[in-house]
């Protein structure tokens, strides 16, 4: 692997001069594009955050970031400057594209937020100008479908005019130890000039050093195929979890007995949601069917994983029969409706997917998330309540394991001969007592 050699840390970094010879813009502030933006404005002059969302452009300009990445003192503190203005852009020779690719209802890419980068950045396109992809594409989109919008627009001709360029985002919402300066950065590029220019400027913001993909194509792919194994390995472990129900046996202790051999991978089960892993899978299977390969593998684990929020509701529904516990009076909570732990992000949560199997069989579930903005969250046959206001429950099913919910708090929501049901197997069932019935996968 071509790594190229990590900056040293040291107690006292000397200051270092800011970087004048590129001209940022970062497109799309989400959280991929905001902490890349605010890295780079900690090294080079001139450096644009642009983003096409009014709201999103105020909540930044007076500090705060919803996705909870970048703090109020680092937003504050940055010469960044953040902006839904294109006059910028006019400016900039380096381009960094951080849009989202999501899926559409029958799981195809959607690749109109790209789209419609492009056609925000080719009229400012300069020759000179190198533009830099993120976002998660199957092979082939940067070149074939991205570039050709870029020259048309701009009247310059891709790969001589102005340059491609693919560096997929690493980022981990939530995580505060893998973070964009201490994850190996993939970088790639038309030819080995711009590739060079890509390594030197992310190179100067990643401490821990860029890989040099050898083509563009091979870095789109090495990016959705890190989801995409994710996303298999999770499927299995969700199979596996249904059948040691089946089968009477706690899948944690399985997980936790198979783990003491050296080279098995500890994945657990539970809900596959969220922008990343729940998403990709689809753009890799798109384009094997576009060539002629239809996926066996990836899609069977895409179903497993897809049908897990319909397994936890059927589950619940047997613990609420094994309690005579007439569906129509169950008082039934759930705890945690964003995509993943101790973030706010609603986008592609399955505990929805709960939600509405619950409401198939007539249960009205009562629903509570510390970390979600009430505003942003969907209309659904549930009931919001303040965590103090719940009443005691029959059922409480724990989704989302944020901090706060610990087994103590939890556990005194559920009434006397009550049930718990923990998806992720969060809580310590040493901490629960006898009276209360507990399943976890």
């Amino acid at each position: 692997m071509n790594v190229t050699t990590p900056l040293k840390l040291v107690d006292a970094l000397p200051v270092i001069p800011l970087r004048t010879d590129e001209t940022i813009a970062v497109i799309g502030l989400g959280y991929v594009g905001l902490p890349v933006a605010i890295g780079f404005a900690r090294h080079f002059t001139g450096v644009t955050g642009f983003d096409i969302n009014p709201s999103r452009i105020q909540e930044l300009n007076e500090g705060y970031d919803n996705t909870l990445e970048i703090g109020r003192a680092e937003i504050d503190n940055s010469r960044l400057e953040i902006t839904q203005s294109t006059k910028n852009l006019s400016k900039t020779n380096f381009f960094i594209v951080t849009v989202p690719t999501p899926i559409d209802k029958g799981n195809r890419p959607d690749l109109s937020p790209l789209r419609a980068a492009c056609k925000t950045i080719a009229p400012h396109l300069s020759k000179g100008a190198i533009v830099v992809f993120e976002s998660t594409v199957h092979p082939g989109v940067t070149e074939d479908i991205c570039g050709p919008i870029l020259a048309e627009i701009s009247g310059l001709r891709c790969g001589i005019d102005f340059k491609l360029g693919y560096s997929p985002e690493r980022i981990n919402p939530g995580d505060t130890e893998h973070r964009l300066e201490t994850i190996i950065k993939v970088v790639a590029a038309q030819d080995a000039e711009s590739l060079q220019r890509v390594a030197d400027v992310y190179g100067t913001l990643v401490q821990a050093g860029v890989h040099r993909a050898p083509t563009i194509r091979v870095a789109e792919a090495a990016k959705v195929i890190e989801n995409t194994q994710r996303d298999v390995n999770i499927g299995l472990m969700n199979e596996i979890a249904m059948i040691c129900d089946r089968l009477d046996v706690r899948t944690s202790d399985v997980i936790e007995a198979a783990s003491t051999k050296w080279n098995f991978l500890p994945f657990t089960p539970g809900l596959v949601g969220g922008h990343c892993i729940g998403v990709d899978p689809y753009y890799l299977t798109a384009k094997a069917e576009e060539v002629g390969y239809h996926s066996e593998v990836i899609l069977s684990g895409r179903r497993v994983n897809d049908g897990m929020g319909a397994f936890i509701a059927a589950k619940s529904i047997k613990m609420l029969a094994s309690l005579n516990v007439p569906l129509s009076r169950a008082k039934v909570g759930v705890l945690g409706l964003t995509f993943k732990e101790n973030v706010p992000d609603l986008r592609n949560s399955k505990t929805f997917d709960v939600l509405d199997a619950l409401s198939e069989f007539g249960v009205r579930p009562i629903v509570h998330d510390p970390m979600a903005d009430r505003t942003k969250i969907p209309d659904g046959a549930f009931d919001w309540v303040d965590i103090c206001d719940m009443p005691k429950l029959d059922l409480l099913v724990l989704a989302v394991p944020h901090d706060e919910y610990t087994a103590g708090n939890v556990v005194s929501l559920v009434r006397e001969g009550g049930a718990v049901i923990d998806i992720r197997s969060a809580l310590n069932r040493a901490e629960i007592p006898e009276s209360v019935r507990y399943w976890s996968l």
